[in-house]
């Protein structure tokens, strides 16, 4: 025994771990390795085994159905560059790899492992290939990757397949410089890719189908990998739009994003990129199909306007999209406006008339952040506008100010920026609750009756009147500080009494004229008259005329019809039947009322005659005073 030791080649190290590799095999016969031990690097080598003069360098047993669990000091094999255990049924804890420096390819894939150990990555500073898909790994609380694995500076390929990772995708992945093909399928990753990914330069990213929340976030990153060939983000829960920068990955050839939610129009850099293979389905994607240049792709199960590649939208369901491209796509907007007719009675938030065009959004309280679209401009027939209590930010869209039809605007509690459009026709703006907008925002056209009132906007249903007031801006004015209201109160001590006294002058003078005026009319009143129409039955065809006392301060005059109208004046005609008679003539042909023209008295007045100067003959009967 002595002489064979001497004379054995393998390092000792070396061969006791290779012995305790034996030893835990199930069934060590199919390795064929000597039974009576043996020298590994010897002559005959050991099948499956490499050497490096006495050291082992490889281990090659891929596919050969072993069963059992590795030898805990695997990691002496310190001159191990090659690990090659896949597709067996190896089993239990792995060995920690700490100290493994020259370890380059490890490949424990498809096999039954159930623990990895917190220090297994340490020291691995020449790895360029781990594999550990297909392992149970802590099947009951998962694992994480640790910040040891980035000191592998080399690291080129890693797959972790179903292995139960867990948490989030580690940053460091994303800075590592060689890291080419990251393969982490169906694991129980969370959350964004990290923004460290931006630029990497990554060939394949497979993050497709993680259990429980999955992978969540914006894919914006993933446009800045220039080197993509193939990317795998379905079956997860991102959200947000496919970048238009997706178009500079020039090298993809696999996309695949199905199953995840992902909202708006496909870009048209997208459709242009000659990919082998391009999965949409499941998803949120709306606005038409464009024409794809991808040798297979499919896009079923989406919210597209259109089923066929290439056929255009609605105009009215296009200006709509591109209203909720700028506030965001909220879920539940984005859930129910689908297909190509908004007044089909799905679409959340919008009424339409009686001509099936939109007439009302109203969509209160309803998630909307981002900015407003100079597309609802294109929806001529709209009256009214609810968009109060959201997070809307930016300007309003000037093309708005073309909405002939828009009779309420409601943006209330929101955070709109001066400076407002100026829209010229009648409108009701609600700007209450904004706090960049001052009391009076520039471009509007406030009326007079102006209030603060809360608009008559419902948050269940759509009103159905339009108010028929002028232009009016309705708004909350801004908190002032104690020190200004102070300063206010005392211009207004000042200011106040002063008004008050022109006021008073001003109402003073109109009533001292108003006053002189009756006294006036009362000293100067004309003689009232009563003309009677000629009675055809009158013999002598005379003319009856009424005149009342001069006190009564009054003149009243019958015409032939018998109505009376009253005149003020000794310059007004009086018309009696085909008469027109002045005052004066009157008080002329009566010789001014003289008592030898007295023809009788009566319970009324006294009667006199005359004589106009054609020979007409007239009776006037001066009335008492209060008579007439």
């Amino acid at each position: 025994a002595f002489a064979s030791l001497v004379f054995t080649v393998t390092d000792p190290n070396d061969l006791s771990v290779i012995n305790e590799f034996r030893k835990g095999l199930e069934n060590p016969e199919v390795l064929k390795w000597p039974e009576n031990g043996g020298d590994p690097c010897g002559s005959p080598v050991w099948p499956h085994i490499v050497c490096s003069g006495s050291r082992i360098q490889q281990i090659q047993v891929m596919g050969l159905g072993l069963k059992g669990p590795l030898p805990q000091n695997l990691n002496k094999l310190s001159r191990l560059t090659h690990l090659g255990l896949q597709k067996n049924q190896f089993s239990g804890k792995l060995p920690s790899f700490s100290g493994l420096s020259e370890l380059s390819f490890a490949y424990l894939d498809f096999n039954q492992f159930d623990t990895i150990p917190l220090d297994f990555f340490d020291g691995l500073v020449n790895l360029q290939v781990l594999a550990l898909d297909e392992n149970p790994l802590n099947a009951t609380s998962g694992w994480s990757l640790p910040n040891g694995l980035q000191d592998s500076a080399q690291l080129i390929n890693l797959t972790m397949i179903n292995c139960n990772l867990a948490g989030p995708l580690p940053e460091f992945l994303g800075t590592m410089s060689s890291l080419e093909v990251l393969l982490l399928s169906t694991n129980r990753l969370s959350g964004p890719i990290p923004g460290t990914f931006k630029d990497a330069v990554l060939k394949m990213l497979w993050l497709n189908d993680q259990s429980g929340d999955g992978m969540s976030g914006s894919i914006d990153v993933v446009a800045t990998m220039v080197s993509l060939t193939h990317l795998w983000l379905h079956g997860n829960q991102f959200s947000g739009k496919i970048p238009v920068e997706i178009g500079n990955l020039t090298n993809l050839k696999d996309l695949s994003v199905n199953t995840n939610n992902l909202v708006g129009l496909i870009p048209e850099s997208l459709a242009n990129m000659p990919l082998d293979n391009l999965d949409l389905n499941n998803n949120h994607f709306m606005g038409p199909v464009p024409k794809f240049k991808a040798t297979n792709v499919s896009f079923m199960s989406n919210s597209f306007c259109q089923t066929k590649q290439g056929a255009v939208c609605a105009p009215e369901v296009m200006a709509l999209l591109e209203f909720l491209d700028g506030v965001n796509y909220p879920s539940r907007l984005v859930e129910s406006w689908s297909g190509n007719n908004p007044c089909d009675g799905r679409w959340w938030g919008i009424s339409c008339d009686d001509n099936q065009k939109v007439s009302v959004i109203n969509l209160p309280k309803s998630n909307l952040s981002g900015t407003l679209s100079p597309s609802i401009a294109n929806l001529e027939t709209v009256t009214r506008i609810y968009l109060e209590s959201n997070n809307l930010s930016g300007f309003v869209p000037s093309s708005w100010t073309s909405l002939k039809s828009l009779s309420i605007l409601d943006l209330s509690n929101n955070n709109i920026s001066p400076p407002l459009p100026k829209f010229t026709t009648p409108l009701k703006l609600v700007l209450n609750g904004n706090p960049k907008l001052t009391s009076n925002p520039p471009g509007a056209n406030p009326s007079p009756n102006n209030s603060t009132t809360p608009a008559d906007s419902p948050t269940s249903s759509v009103p159905s009147s339009r108010p028929n007031s002028s232009s009016s801006v309705i708004f909350k004015p801004a908190e002032q500080s104690p020190e200004k209201k102070d300063s206010k109160s005392k211009i207004a001590i000042v200011v106040v009494p002063i008004a008050g006294c022109l006021l008073l002058v001003f109402l003073a003078i109109p009533l001292y004229i108003y006053v002189c005026k009756k006294s006036k009319d009362k000293h100067q009143a004309p003689t009232a008259l009563v003309v009677h129409p000629r009675d055809p039955s009158d013999s002598d065809n005379v003319v009856k005329i009424a005149i009342a006392n001069q006190t009564n301060g009054s003149l009243s005059t019958v015409n032939a019809s018998g109505s009376a109208s009253i005149h003020s004046g000794e310059s007004h005609m009086i018309e009696a039947g085909n008469l027109l008679i002045s005052v004066q003539v009157l008080r002329n042909v009566t010789k001014n009322f003289s008592p030898e023209n007295e023809l009788g008295r009566g319970g009324f007045g006294v009667v006199y005659k005359g004589e106009l100067d054609d020979g007409t003959q007239i009776a006037v009967k001066r009335m008492e005073a209060g008579i007439v």
